[in-house]
């Protein structure tokens, strides 16, 4: 299940950015997921969960903007929704020099911190 190692590498990257900004707690992480990255939305689920355990991310909630696939016909320049499994002979002019334009994509978009509460100073530190 390959979904834990790309749980275990959110984590990992939202950490490198959130704990030197201050954050105290993660609350959500926003992902792009397209439809050929070859993830399954609800393993990767779990196993961000349980990546997240013990870590700033401990309880975020993890949010996947599923992305439809695409691709555009060179001769013809027709687009279409390529589907699972992909369709990539133009259903216009049955080309095949086509380009994938989305469908691919397995990135973060966001992420949603709490920050560390500023010391306020004590009447002596005025």
């Amino acid at each position: 299940m390959h979904e834990m190692s790309i749980a275990l590498a959110i984590v990992d990257q939202v950490e490198i950015t959130a704990r030197p900004a201050g954050a105290r707690a993660v609350s959500s992480v926003r992902l792009q997921v397209g439809e050929l990255a070859g993830v399954v939305p609800d393993a990767l689920a779990f196993s961000f969960e349980l990546a997240c355990a013990g870590t700033v991310l401990e309880g975020a909630e993890l949010v996947m903007d599923p992305v439809q696939a695409r691709a555009r016909c060179g001769p013809c320049a027709h687009t279409w929704a390529a589907g699972m499994p992909p369709q990539l002979s133009c259903p216009v002019c049955g080309g095949t020099h086509t380009e994938l334009l989305s469908g691919r994509e397995l990135q973060i978009v966001s992420v949603s911190w709490h920050d560390a509460p500023s010391a306020v100073p004590t009447h002596q530190e005025r």
